[in-house]
């Protein structure tokens, strides 16, 4: 089968024949309705380095939000119809744990003993004709469609966990969130704030098409660059925004964001640009937190799914056949893109 494969560091992947993997104890084989081009994996292949933080060892199949059709189960599995469709959780940890007895394998406490952090983490993903996933880690989608369900393992579900932990700041009348940046994890958020709060949905973003997208989804922009964080301010009558969500996570979108806090404010840095920022006692707002967050649990993927098959969210997609996979990533790395990149192997 036609897999992409991170081979070395600083190195564009490869379009490879590789054998099709065969499903063991506990697991299911796939066969692949789609599988999302992300940053994460341009960081892997292009900006890491052996043993810098963050890498992971080259020579496996690229691919951590995926979905697919059951095609063929392992020993000891049940409860699997072939044809029915999937979401693959990507995050795999030891399993044993208290974080990932809750199903939070994205914080396991013995990641570091790990030969991988899941599905296209150094275990082959779904960048691929076909891929084995552990029964568990398998998301029902009944009849929505599996290919634009792709990006949700990730582009869906991590917006989703920063925001569900950011609730109880946007709970109440008269209440406002800020989004900092509309790529594919953005846009999802801005739907996400829409369909589970009230509040006044503030985004930002230097690209003009990006921000009519959000508008289209029921946020008020507010272009990037010089004035952004007076204008988000005058959006809120001076106060400031009870929860912000930075994209980005670049050393100037975490100030704006810091910026335009309100007391008591949630700062979620969600994006991983590596940023840095400085905390004061007499410039911070009082008792307001800067966090972060990284993927979601399985359970929060069932709600994404759910919030998906009712219509509250729509990933927008560009699809590319099997062929073009590689110049999905490139477009990906250019900032061509409208939408996410998923690669349809098996189109037509």
């Amino acid at each position: 089968m036609r897999a992409v494969v991170f081979t070395q560091y600083e190195t564009s992947p490869e379009l490879k024949e590789v054998e099709r993997p065969v499903p063991g104890p506990g697991e299911v084989l796939l066969k692949v309705a789609g599988s999302g081009a992300c940053h994460s994996d341009v960081a892997l292949y292009k900006e890491f380095t052996e043993g810098a933080p963050g890498s992971i060892p080259p020579g496996f199949t690229l691919g951590h939000e995926a979905s697919g059709w059951v095609e063929e189960v392992g020993p000891g599995v049940q409860g699997f119809t072939k044809g029915d469709a999937y979401l693959a959780y990507g995050p795999i940890g030891c399993g044993h744990c208290k974080a990932c007895s809750r199903g939070q394998d994205t914080y396991c406490e013995n990641a570091a003993t790990m030969p991988y952090l899941g599905l296209g983490l150094g275990r082959d993903g779904g960048m691929a004709e076909y891929e084995v996933v552990p029964a568990r880690n398998l998301v029902p989608l009944g009849d929505a469609d599996p290919v634009d369900a792709a990006p949700l393992a990730d582009a869906g579900l991590t917006p989703y966990h920063a925001v569900k932990h950011s609730l109880p700041n946007l709970a109440g009348g008269g209440r406002y969130a800020l989004v900092i940046g509309l790529g594919g994890l953005g846009q999802i958020a801005v739907q996400i704030l829409t369909a589970l709060t009230g509040a006044t949905v503030i985004a930002t973003d230097m690209k003009e098409d990006a921000m009519r997208r959000a508008e289209a989804n029921g946020a008020v922009t507010v272009p990037g660059g010089e004035g952004q964080v007076a204008a988000i301010r005058e959006l809120t009558g001076g106060r400031g925004v009870d929860a912000a969500f930075d994209f980005v996570g670049a050393t100037p979108t975490i100030k704006t964001a810091q910026a335009s806090m309100a007391q008591g404010g949630r700062l979620t840095v969600v994006g991983i640009a590596n940023g840095v920022t400085e905390w004061s006692f007499f410039t911070t707002p009082y008792e307001s937190t800067i966090t972060n967050t990284y993927w979601g649990t399985i359970e929060d993927l069932h709600e994404v799914v759910a919030m998906y098959r009712a219509g509250q969210i729509r990933p927008e997609v560009e699809r590319f056949a099997m062929d073009d996979a590689l110049e999905a990533y490139r477009k990906l790395e250019a900032g061509e893109l409208c939408g996410r990149a998923v690669v349809v192997p098996h189109a037509g």
